[in-house]
């Protein structure tokens, strides 16, 4: 489990396709330091599995399911990348609850710069809107931020100077992809809400159809 708050900007030093997966070495001293094999670091807010550790440096595998759902199959030697180590129990929770477990990616379509701060709004895949409420959280390529304003499209966030300063989102521009995680709180509550309703129009002694008692994904 992370908390969505960046520990280190990252970069990618070599990246090994094959037919449906790839493997990535990344650069990162803070978030390598006492870490082994099997461990998790977050990339771009996706979840890896350390495979081994050298200099400073991580290697990671990642799946076709991974790569088709996530920006990481467009990342490239040189690129930067935010990364984040697992909270610890016990530790602070300074973000909000996120996985590592991205459920899609949307793009930025517009930045408008203030004089503290900077406004992005960022489109969305529809089936993800209905989890994205005006002042709730979400993580933006693995950044816990919270929502200014939600639409039924797309959403914006506003960056304060560390923010910019310190993850990948200060330097992406219009057009670029992002890796998005919805509240998962959220997706708990809508798929127990559905049970819900089902079991209340089920007669009694009788299973609720399918189609009343699962959730549209």
């Amino acid at each position: 489990m992370f908390t969505g708050i960046v520990e280190e900007l990252g970069e990618v030093v070599a990246v090994e396709k094959s037919a449906d997966a790839a493997r990535f070495r990344l650069r990162g001293p803070v978030v390598t330091e006492g870490a082994k094999h099997g461990d998790s670091i977050a990339v771009n807010g996706v979840c890896l599995t350390v495979v081994d550790t050298a200099d400073g440096e991580f290697t990671a595998d990642v799946m076709a399911e991974t790569l088709n759902r996530t920006g990481l199959g467009a990342l490239a030697p040189g690129d930067r990348v935010n990364l984040e180590r697992p909270m610890a129990l016990g530790g602070r929770l300074g973000g909000h609850l996120v996985q590592g477990h991205v459920d899609g990616t949307g793009t930025i379509t517009e930045r408008v710069p203030g004089e503290n701060w900077e406004v992005v709004r960022i489109a969305m895949p529809a089936r993800l809107a209905r989890y994205v409420v005006e002042k709730g959280s979400i993580a933006v390529d693995g950044v816990s931020l919270t929502v200014v304003e939600a639409g039924e499209e797309d959403f914006t966030v506003s960056l304060i100077p560390t923010t910019l300063a310190l993850t990948t989102l200060g330097v992406k521009k219009a057009g670029d992809p992002v890796n998005l995680e919805v509240d998962v709180l959220a997706k708990y509550v809508e798929r127990l809400l559905g049970h819900g309703r089902a079991e209340a129009a089920a007669p009694a002694g009788t299973a609720a159809p399918a189609e009343i008692a699962g959730v549209v994904r």
